[in-house]
């Protein structure tokens, strides 16, 4: 396989998944392909509004690629910020300020269930394939670590003992929502283009 186009233009993303795949597949980001597109997020479900990023790119470059869309889904809050967690703060997409919200809105509250959940969309031969990935833990009463991005910070996975923000990426990939749906990827990746070899 040449490349792959990652329909994202988040370069804490992109590092990620190429860790995940230990750089078996050429991951092309979107600055990369030289498109320089922000695409919406205008569905209500993970699985919507990675399909659309898919297609954007797919029509833009006439190549293979993938979106994905993930969420932070916590218990005590009905699963919000979910499908918005990007947004949960504004449409700004400060992250700063979707911590501050989250930590805000589970002042007081004793159940820290949470999880996050990732869904791909895979454009492959003018057909979409989904794979989802899902990593159970609990919301912390505060912020710990400077590494990682988005809610990383206050996410400490089930099994884990720090948070995803205190863990390298090799450590991350131990738990990581976004490298489970990425195993399914690549192994659907290796048993139909034969090129695959992660």
């Amino acid at each position: 396989m040449n490349k792959l186009i990652f329909a994202t233009q988040n370069p804490n993303k992109v590092e990620e998944v190429r860790e995940a795949l230990n750089h078996a597949i050429p991951i092309v980001s979107l600055p990369e392909a030289g498109v320089f597109i922000e695409i919406p997020e205008p569905f209500d479900t993970l699985q919507e509004n990675a399909r659309e990023k898919a297609r954007v790119i797919s029509q833009l470059t006439n190549e293979d690629c993938f979106g994905e869309d993930t969420g932070l889904e916590v218990d005590a809050l009905d699963g919000a910020p979910g499908v918005k967690s990007a947004r949960y703060a504004g449409e700004d997409r400060d992250f700063k300020k979707n911590l501050q919200l989250l930590l805000k809105n589970m002042e007081g509250v004793h159940n820290r269930k949470a999880r996050f959940r990732t869904v791909i969309a895979l454009h492959w031969q003018n057909d979409y394939h989904f794979f989802e990935g899902v990593c159970e833990g609990e919301i912390l009463h505060q912020a710990l670590g400077e590494l990682g991005f988005g809610y990383d910070p206050v996410f400490k996975p089930a099994g884990g003992h720090k948070s995803f923000a205190e863990m390298t990426l090799a450590e991350k990939n131990i738990f990581s929502h976004r490298r489970k749906a990425m195993d399914q990827l690549v192994k659907f990746l290796k048993e139909n283009s034969g090129s695959a070899n992660a």
